[in-house]
C-alpha cells in the first residue's frame, strides 16, 4: 500500500489507484485540475461501493445459509474495498494537514 508518514509530502496527493507495479500514485498540483476531479469522483465511487458491499454482507449473513464460496468471495471484495477506503482516508487526511493556500 503506502509507506505511511513518508508519503505525506506537501503538494502531493495520494491518488485512489495504484500504478502498474502496485505502488502508490501521486499527483502534484493545486487540486483544481482534471486529474484531481477524476480522483475525487473515483474516491466517491469507492466509498459508495464499500457502503453497498456492507449492505450486501448484512443481507448475506441474515440468510444464514451461506456457502464457503460465497463467504470467500465476500471476504475478497471486503478486503479490496477496505484497502480502497483506507487509501481515500490517508489521502484526505494528508490534505487536511496542509496549510491553506493564500
Amino acid at each position: 500500500m503506502t509507506g505511511g508518514a513518508r508519503d505525506h509530502v506537501a503538494g502531493r496527493r495520494l491518488l485512489p489507484w495504484a500504478g502498474t507495479d502496485g505502488r502508490p500514485c501521486y499527483l502534484v498540483g493545486d487540486g483544481t485540475g482534471y486529474v484531481s476531479r477524476l480522483a475525487d469522483e473515483i474516491e466517491d465511487v469507492q466509498i459508495d461501493m464499500a457502503d453497498r458491499l456492507l449492505g450486501h454482507a448484512a443481507e448475506l449473513f441474515a440468510e444464514r445459509r451461506v456457502t464457503g464460496a460465497e463467504l470467500h468471495y465476500l471476504a475478497r471484495r471486503l478486503s479490496e474495498s477496505l484497502r480502497d477506503v483506507i487509501r481515500v482516508a490517508e489521502s484526505r487526511g494528508a490534505r487536511l494537514t496542509r496549510p491553506p493556500r493564500p
